[in-house]
């Protein structure tokens, strides 16, 4: 992982030029529009400290260029074309393996007790649970197995402690301009 305040630069460069290109495409906006332009320049700038290396900040980016009209500010930002998100997965690899895991479990469950294999249910439903609501909240994490979801959400999670470190400091730095103008 890359050092903290070099993606803190980053983003904030990042952040404000895609405010900058945003905006100047509109020069009207509601209070919604501007939030879904903070938003959406905040998700571009983010990804794009990532230089598209992993999943999350690919599928950030195929999600901003969705709408035609994020699809300008989703090159200006990038540089390039958005990628396309692949929705296919491997299935008869997953299909097999899902099928052997079963022959596994059902000649292992003849040999437990009764009381071993009901928790080992039910802890093995939490897990199952639990990884399924992360790749819900995990840009991109529908289409990930459990090691990539956890190496790719801890990436994610630093990215997203540096996003907030730097609009907080942000704000902390207007709040100083308004109480003491020059």
């Amino acid at each position: 992982m890359r050092n903290i305040n070099t993606v803190k630069q980053e983003f904030l460069k990042n952040w404000i030029w895609g405010l900058r290109k945003y905006t100047s495409q509109k020069k009207n906006m509601s209070l919604l529009e501007r939030k879904k332009a903070i938003k959406l320049s905040a998700d571009l700038a983010m990804a794009s400290t990532r230089n598209k290396t992993t999943r999350w900040s690919k599928a950030l980016i195929a999600n901003a260029s969705k709408n035609s009209n994020n699809k300008v500010l989703t090159e200006h930002v990038l540089g390039s074309s958005p990628p396309v998100r692949k929705s296919s997965t491997n299935y008869s690899q997953s299909t097999r393996m899902r099928s052997c895991r079963n022959r596994l479990r059902r000649n292992r469950a003849v040999h437990r007790p009764k009381d071993r294999v009901v928790a080992s249910f039910i802890a093995r439903k939490l897990v199952q649970k639990r990884t399924r609501r992360l790749k819900s909240l995990l840009p991109g994490g529908e289409f990930m197995d459990d090691v990539s979801l956890v190496e790719e959400t801890l990436d994610y999670v630093q990215s997203l402690r540096a996003q907030v470190e730097v609009m907080r400091c942000l704000v902390t730095a207007s709040e100083l301009m308004i109480l003491n103008p020059s």
